[in-house]
């Protein structure tokens, strides 16, 4: 397994990954930058550097998580959460088949260990709430606000 650190506006990125994929993204709120970056995970910091730039919306390197099978269906679920939109936790349940598996959901989605590529931080409770997330609410909120950056209204709209 080989590592890169990188500088996100969340703090430190640790990407782990190797020639099969990438198995983990996670932010920390210190650390030291790489001043190399490995040949396998180039694509993915290249990938997450556009992120968060905004020029990009999804990505399409490989990825390689370590989970139970039920955590790795759930996961995959995320991925189909399409970019600046939520999804609550029981649509995420109804959507893997099974509505009483919600707290059992919910738990697979906080140990995601593909943060922001596997879009954890998509799904919301019912009521709207920004329930749960392991990086903590306030990375989760810059991630929604990021994909869905609300328009500031012009004073000149309605000349």
């Amino acid at each position: 397994m080989e590592t890169a650190f990188i500088k996100t506006p969340l703090g430190i990125a640790e990407i782990v990954g190797d020639e099969k994929g990438i198995c983990s993204i996670s932010v920390h709120d210190e650390g030291t930058l790489s001043t190399e970056i490995p040949a396998n995970l180039q694509n993915a910091v290249t990938q997450l550097n556009e992120y968060f730039e905004g020029t990009r919306t999804a990505f399409d390197f490989k990825l390689n998580p370590k989970g139970t099978e039920f955590q790795n269906k759930v996961w995959k679920g995320l991925l189909s959460i399409p970019f600046g939109k939520t999804r609550t936790y029981l649509e995420q349940s109804k959507i893997l088949g099974d509505v009483k598996a919600i707290r059992a959901v919910a738990s697979a989605n906080g140990k995601n260990p593909l943060w922001i590529v596997v879009p954890c931080h998509r799904v919301i409770g019912s009521d709207g709430s920004l329930t749960g997330y392991a990086g903590g609410l306030w990375r989760k909120k810059w991630l929604l606000e990021h994909e869905n950056p609300t328009n500031q209204q012009s004073l000149f709209d309605e000349l």
